[in-house]
Protein backbone atom coordinates (compact mmCIF):
# COMPACT_ATOMS: atom_id res chain seq x y z
CA UNK A 1 0.00 0.00 0.00
CA UNK A 2 1.33 3.11 0.93
CA UNK A 3 2.85 2.90 4.08
CA UNK A 4 5.49 5.58 5.58
CA UNK A 5 3.90 7.99 2.82
CA UNK A 6 2.90 11.05 4.42
CA UNK A 7 1.09 14.36 3.11
CA UNK A 8 3.35 17.11 3.26
CA UNK A 9 2.29 19.68 6.04
CA UNK A 10 1.82 22.03 2.66
CA UNK A 11 -0.96 20.05 1.76
CA UNK A 12 0.81 19.11 -1.31
CA UNK A 13 2.40 16.10 -3.08
CA UNK A 14 5.35 16.87 -5.25
CA UNK A 15 4.38 20.02 -5.51
CA UNK A 16 0.48 19.85 -6.40
CA UNK A 17 -2.01 21.60 -4.26
CA UNK A 18 -4.09 18.95 -3.20
CA UNK A 19 -7.26 21.26 -3.12
CA UNK A 20 -6.80 22.18 -7.04
CA UNK A 21 -6.02 18.37 -8.06
CA UNK A 22 -9.55 17.73 -5.69
CA UNK A 23 -11.13 20.87 -7.54
CA UNK A 24 -10.70 19.10 -11.07
CA UNK A 25 -11.93 16.08 -10.07
CA UNK A 26 -14.98 18.08 -8.61
CA UNK A 27 -15.76 19.38 -12.09
CA UNK A 28 -14.67 16.52 -14.09
CA UNK A 29 -17.54 14.05 -12.26
CA UNK A 30 -20.21 17.11 -12.50
CA UNK A 31 -19.66 17.69 -16.04
CA UNK A 32 -19.83 13.72 -16.82
CA UNK A 33 -21.67 12.07 -13.86
CA UNK A 34 -24.60 14.47 -13.00
CA UNK A 35 -27.09 11.92 -11.77
CA UNK A 36 -23.93 10.41 -9.70
CA UNK A 37 -22.36 14.06 -8.90
CA UNK A 38 -25.78 14.54 -6.83
CA UNK A 39 -25.50 11.61 -4.95
CA UNK A 40 -21.64 12.54 -4.48
CA UNK A 41 -22.35 16.41 -2.79
CA UNK A 42 -24.89 14.45 -0.11
CA UNK A 43 -21.71 12.85 1.55
CA UNK A 44 -19.75 14.47 3.96
CA UNK A 45 -16.94 16.72 2.31
CA UNK A 46 -13.68 14.53 2.82
CA UNK A 47 -16.00 11.29 1.44
CA UNK A 48 -16.72 13.32 -1.32
CA UNK A 49 -13.77 14.24 -2.42
CA UNK A 50 -12.20 10.72 -2.19
CA UNK A 51 -15.47 9.54 -4.61
CA UNK A 52 -14.75 12.04 -6.67
CA UNK A 53 -10.85 10.93 -7.27
CA UNK A 54 -12.15 7.33 -7.71
CA UNK A 55 -14.51 8.46 -10.50
CA UNK A 56 -12.06 10.44 -12.15
CA UNK A 57 -9.33 7.17 -12.17
CA UNK A 58 -12.31 5.26 -13.43
CA UNK A 59 -13.20 7.89 -16.51
CA UNK A 60 -9.32 7.73 -17.42
CA UNK A 61 -9.56 4.24 -17.43
CA UNK A 62 -12.53 4.11 -19.60
CA UNK A 63 -11.06 6.73 -21.92
CA UNK A 64 -8.03 4.26 -22.72
CA UNK A 65 -10.81 2.49 -24.90
CA UNK A 66 -13.74 4.53 -25.68
CA UNK A 67 -12.62 8.20 -26.40
CA UNK A 68 -12.83 9.47 -29.79
CA UNK A 69 -8.89 9.13 -29.98
CA UNK A 70 -8.67 5.87 -29.03
CA UNK A 71 -11.49 4.39 -31.30
CA UNK A 72 -8.76 5.32 -34.94
CA UNK A 73 -6.04 3.45 -32.40
CA UNK A 74 -4.81 0.15 -33.54
CA UNK A 75 -5.38 -3.06 -30.97
CA UNK A 76 -1.31 -3.30 -30.30
CA UNK A 77 -1.07 0.14 -29.64
CA UNK A 78 -4.99 0.11 -26.95
CA UNK A 79 -2.81 -2.87 -25.39
CA UNK A 80 0.11 -0.75 -24.76
CA UNK A 81 -1.69 1.90 -23.15
CA UNK A 82 -3.43 -0.26 -20.98
CA UNK A 83 -0.11 -1.84 -20.05
CA UNK A 84 1.16 1.72 -19.03
CA UNK A 85 -2.06 2.64 -17.55
CA UNK A 86 -1.62 -0.64 -15.10
CA UNK A 87 2.48 0.08 -14.13
CA UNK A 88 0.96 3.53 -13.34
CA UNK A 89 -1.45 2.60 -10.90
CA UNK A 90 0.85 0.24 -9.11
CA UNK A 91 2.94 3.06 -8.91
CA UNK A 92 -0.16 5.24 -7.19
CA UNK A 93 -0.26 2.05 -4.78
CA UNK A 94 3.19 2.53 -3.87
CA UNK A 95 2.64 6.59 -3.36
CA UNK A 96 4.68 7.83 -6.32
CA UNK A 97 2.59 11.49 -7.60
CA UNK A 98 3.64 12.25 -10.81
CA UNK A 99 0.49 14.90 -11.59
CA UNK A 100 -3.11 16.37 -9.98
CA UNK A 101 -4.92 12.49 -10.34
CA UNK A 102 -2.04 10.55 -8.74
CA UNK A 103 -2.17 13.17 -5.97
CA UNK A 104 -5.31 12.69 -5.08
CA UNK A 105 -5.72 8.92 -5.83
CA UNK A 106 -2.14 8.71 -2.91
CA UNK A 107 -4.66 10.95 -0.88
CA UNK A 108 -7.23 8.36 -0.84
CA UNK A 109 -5.71 5.30 -0.65
CA UNK A 110 -3.79 6.73 2.39
CA UNK A 111 -7.43 8.08 4.50
CA UNK A 112 -9.49 4.85 2.77
CA UNK A 113 -6.79 2.57 2.87
CA UNK A 114 -8.10 -0.78 0.18
CA UNK A 115 -6.41 -3.03 -1.91
CA UNK A 116 -5.22 -2.58 -5.43
CA UNK A 117 -7.26 -5.47 -6.53
CA UNK A 118 -10.65 -4.31 -7.69
CA UNK A 119 -8.45 -1.56 -10.04
CA UNK A 120 -6.57 -4.53 -11.98
CA UNK A 121 -9.58 -5.79 -12.32
CA UNK A 122 -11.22 -3.13 -13.96
CA UNK A 123 -7.97 -2.54 -16.31
CA UNK A 124 -8.34 -6.23 -17.29
CA UNK A 125 -12.24 -5.41 -18.13
CA UNK A 126 -11.03 -3.07 -20.69
CA UNK A 127 -8.76 -6.10 -22.14
CA UNK A 128 -11.98 -7.73 -22.59
CA UNK A 129 -12.97 -4.66 -24.71
CA UNK A 130 -9.86 -5.38 -27.29
CA UNK A 131 -10.76 -8.25 -29.02
CA UNK A 132 -14.59 -9.18 -27.69
CA UNK A 133 -17.52 -7.30 -29.12
CA UNK A 134 -19.78 -9.92 -28.51
CA UNK A 135 -20.95 -12.01 -25.39
CA UNK A 136 -22.51 -15.37 -26.11
CA UNK A 137 -24.36 -15.64 -22.59
CA UNK A 138 -25.24 -13.88 -19.76
CA UNK A 139 -22.58 -15.26 -17.55
CA UNK A 140 -20.26 -13.79 -19.89
CA UNK A 141 -21.30 -10.53 -19.62
CA UNK A 142 -21.54 -11.04 -15.77
CA UNK A 143 -17.95 -11.02 -16.11
CA UNK A 144 -17.00 -7.81 -17.72
CA UNK A 145 -19.44 -6.11 -15.96
CA UNK A 146 -18.07 -6.96 -12.57
CA UNK A 147 -14.85 -6.06 -13.98
CA UNK A 148 -15.64 -2.48 -15.50
CA UNK A 149 -18.42 -1.54 -13.01
CA UNK A 150 -18.58 -4.06 -9.76
CA UNK A 151 -15.31 -3.07 -8.99
CA UNK A 152 -16.12 0.59 -8.30
CA UNK A 153 -18.16 -1.12 -5.60
CA UNK A 154 -15.00 -2.55 -3.83
CA UNK A 155 -13.07 0.81 -4.88
CA UNK A 156 -15.86 2.99 -2.67
CA UNK A 157 -16.77 0.99 -0.38
CA UNK A 158 -14.15 1.61 2.24
CA UNK A 159 -14.67 5.25 1.69
CA UNK A 160 -18.67 4.58 1.82
CA UNK A 161 -17.66 2.66 5.70
CA UNK A 162 -19.37 0.38 7.52
CA UNK A 163 -22.24 0.87 10.26
CA UNK A 164 -20.77 -0.76 13.80
CA UNK A 165 -24.33 -2.31 13.87
CA UNK A 166 -23.09 -4.46 11.03
CA UNK A 167 -20.16 -6.13 13.02
CA UNK A 168 -22.87 -7.33 16.21
CA UNK A 169 -25.80 -8.26 13.34
CA UNK A 170 -26.43 -12.00 13.15
CA UNK A 171 -25.06 -13.19 9.96
CA UNK A 172 -28.31 -14.04 8.63
CA UNK A 173 -29.36 -10.72 8.77
CA UNK A 174 -26.51 -9.19 7.44
CA UNK A 175 -25.20 -9.65 3.87
CA UNK A 176 -21.77 -9.34 2.47
CA UNK A 177 -21.38 -5.40 2.23
CA UNK A 178 -18.79 -6.81 -0.57
CA UNK A 179 -21.19 -8.48 -2.48
CA UNK A 180 -23.80 -5.69 -2.26
CA UNK A 181 -21.07 -3.39 -3.49
CA UNK A 182 -20.27 -5.12 -6.48
CA UNK A 183 -24.21 -6.28 -7.64
CA UNK A 184 -25.01 -2.13 -7.18
CA UNK A 185 -21.55 -2.11 -9.87
CA UNK A 186 -23.27 -4.23 -12.05
CA UNK A 187 -26.72 -3.03 -11.67
CA UNK A 188 -25.65 0.17 -12.99
CA UNK A 189 -23.53 -1.14 -15.78
CA UNK A 190 -26.65 -3.28 -17.45
CA UNK A 191 -28.01 0.47 -17.05
CA UNK A 192 -25.34 1.40 -18.94
CA UNK A 193 -25.62 -0.68 -21.53
CA UNK A 194 -29.10 -1.07 -22.27
CA UNK A 195 -29.40 3.14 -22.21
CA UNK A 196 -26.16 2.88 -25.13
CA UNK A 197 -27.31 0.22 -27.51
CA UNK A 198 -27.55 2.93 -30.12
CA UNK A 199 -23.96 3.94 -29.34
CA UNK A 200 -22.29 0.61 -28.80
CA UNK A 201 -23.83 -0.97 -32.53
CA UNK A 202 -22.11 2.37 -34.13
CA UNK A 203 -18.92 1.09 -32.29
CA UNK A 204 -19.59 -3.06 -33.88
CA UNK A 205 -20.42 -3.80 -29.84
CA UNK A 206 -23.38 -5.90 -29.18
CA UNK A 207 -23.42 -6.40 -25.09
CA UNK A 208 -27.01 -8.01 -25.04
CA UNK A 209 -26.18 -11.80 -24.68
CA UNK A 210 -26.72 -13.47 -27.97
CA UNK A 211 -28.52 -16.23 -25.87
CA UNK A 212 -30.92 -13.86 -25.33
CA UNK A 213 -31.21 -12.25 -28.79
CA UNK A 214 -32.34 -16.00 -29.72
CA UNK A 215 -34.70 -16.87 -27.25
CA UNK A 216 -36.59 -13.39 -28.49
CA UNK A 217 -35.96 -13.74 -32.17
CA UNK A 218 -34.26 -10.51 -32.88
CA UNK A 219 -31.38 -11.18 -34.88
CA UNK A 220 -28.02 -8.69 -35.17
CA UNK A 221 -28.65 -7.79 -37.94
CA UNK A 222 -32.13 -6.51 -36.27
CA UNK A 223 -30.58 -4.86 -33.90
CA UNK A 224 -27.58 -2.72 -36.39
CA UNK A 225 -30.69 -1.65 -38.27
CA UNK A 226 -32.26 -0.60 -35.47
CA UNK A 227 -35.36 -2.18 -36.07
CA UNK A 228 -38.18 -1.55 -33.56
CA UNK A 229 -40.56 -5.04 -33.49
CA UNK A 230 -42.55 -6.45 -30.45
CA UNK A 231 -39.72 -9.08 -30.35
CA UNK A 232 -37.47 -6.21 -29.23
CA UNK A 233 -39.78 -4.47 -27.38
CA UNK A 234 -39.81 -8.25 -25.33
CA UNK A 235 -36.35 -8.68 -24.97
CA UNK A 236 -35.79 -5.67 -23.63
CA UNK A 237 -38.86 -6.10 -21.32
CA UNK A 238 -36.37 -8.97 -20.43
CA UNK A 239 -33.06 -7.11 -19.92
CA UNK A 240 -34.52 -4.14 -17.68
CA UNK A 241 -36.27 -7.30 -15.28
CA UNK A 242 -32.69 -8.61 -15.03
CA UNK A 243 -31.22 -5.57 -14.81
CA UNK A 244 -33.38 -3.98 -11.76
CA UNK A 245 -32.94 -8.06 -10.19
CA UNK A 246 -29.26 -7.01 -9.64
CA UNK A 247 -30.83 -3.19 -8.03
CA UNK A 248 -32.87 -5.62 -5.34
CA UNK A 249 -29.54 -7.49 -4.71
CA UNK A 250 -27.94 -4.16 -3.93
CA UNK A 251 -30.64 -2.58 -1.58
CA UNK A 252 -29.83 -5.05 1.75
CA UNK A 253 -26.23 -3.73 1.72
CA UNK A 254 -26.69 -0.16 0.96
CA UNK A 255 -28.86 -0.47 4.55
CA UNK A 256 -25.44 -1.51 6.17
CA UNK A 257 -23.16 1.49 5.15
CA UNK A 258 -22.25 3.94 7.52
CA UNK A 259 -25.01 6.63 8.47
CA UNK A 260 -23.44 9.17 6.60
CA UNK A 261 -23.78 7.38 3.38
CA UNK A 262 -27.00 5.65 3.31
CA UNK A 263 -28.63 8.90 1.85
CA UNK A 264 -26.43 9.82 -1.13
CA UNK A 265 -25.86 5.44 -1.99
CA UNK A 266 -29.98 5.58 -1.96
CA UNK A 267 -30.36 8.38 -4.01
CA UNK A 268 -27.55 7.62 -6.73
CA UNK A 269 -29.19 3.64 -6.67
CA UNK A 270 -32.96 5.08 -7.17
CA UNK A 271 -31.58 7.87 -9.80
CA UNK A 272 -29.82 5.42 -11.84
CA UNK A 273 -32.53 2.67 -11.40
CA UNK A 274 -34.99 5.09 -13.02
CA UNK A 275 -32.71 5.27 -15.81
CA UNK A 276 -34.51 1.63 -16.38
CA UNK A 277 -38.19 3.64 -16.05
CA UNK A 278 -37.31 6.48 -18.95
CA UNK A 279 -36.31 3.17 -21.38
CA UNK A 280 -39.96 1.86 -20.69
CA UNK A 281 -41.62 5.41 -21.48
CA UNK A 282 -39.43 5.93 -24.73
CA UNK A 283 -40.83 2.57 -25.78
CA UNK A 284 -37.48 0.90 -25.49
CA UNK A 285 -36.43 3.43 -28.46
CA UNK A 286 -32.54 3.38 -27.31
CA UNK A 287 -31.89 3.21 -31.03
CA UNK A 288 -32.91 7.35 -31.92
CA UNK A 289 -33.08 8.73 -27.83
CA UNK A 290 -30.96 8.22 -24.81
CA UNK A 291 -32.78 7.37 -21.72
CA UNK A 292 -32.41 9.82 -18.98
CA UNK A 293 -34.18 11.25 -15.37
CA UNK A 294 -35.25 14.52 -15.71
CA UNK A 295 -34.16 17.35 -13.07
CA UNK A 296 -37.50 17.64 -11.26
CA UNK A 297 -37.86 14.03 -10.41
CA UNK A 298 -34.25 14.06 -9.12
CA UNK A 299 -35.07 16.80 -7.09
CA UNK A 300 -38.14 14.94 -6.11
CA UNK A 301 -36.73 12.47 -5.35
CA UNK A 302 -34.38 13.44 -2.74
CA UNK A 303 -36.30 13.84 0.45
CA UNK A 304 -37.70 9.73 -0.55
CA UNK A 305 -34.30 8.57 -0.58
CA UNK A 306 -33.42 10.14 2.48
CA UNK A 307 -36.93 8.86 4.50
CA UNK A 308 -35.72 5.62 3.13
CA UNK A 309 -32.04 6.09 3.94
CA UNK A 310 -33.44 6.93 7.69
CA UNK A 311 -35.60 3.97 8.14
CA UNK A 312 -32.23 1.87 7.32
Amino acid sequence: MTAGYSIPPSNQKAGISLDKAYEICRKETAQWAKTFYLGTMLLPPLKRKAIWAIYVWCRRTDELMDSPEALSLPIAQLSDRLDNWEERTKAIFQGQVRNELDAVMVDTIEKFPQSIKPYLDMIAGQRMDLNQTRYATFKELELYCYRVAGTVGLMTQGVMGIDPAYTTAPWSSAPDPSEAAIALGIANQLTNILRDVGEDRERGRIYIPQEDLLKFGYSEQDLMDGKLNQEWKELMAFQLQRARMWFEKSEQGVRWLSSDARWPVWTSLRLYRGILDAIEKLDYDVFNNRAYVKRWIKILDLPISYLIAQSK
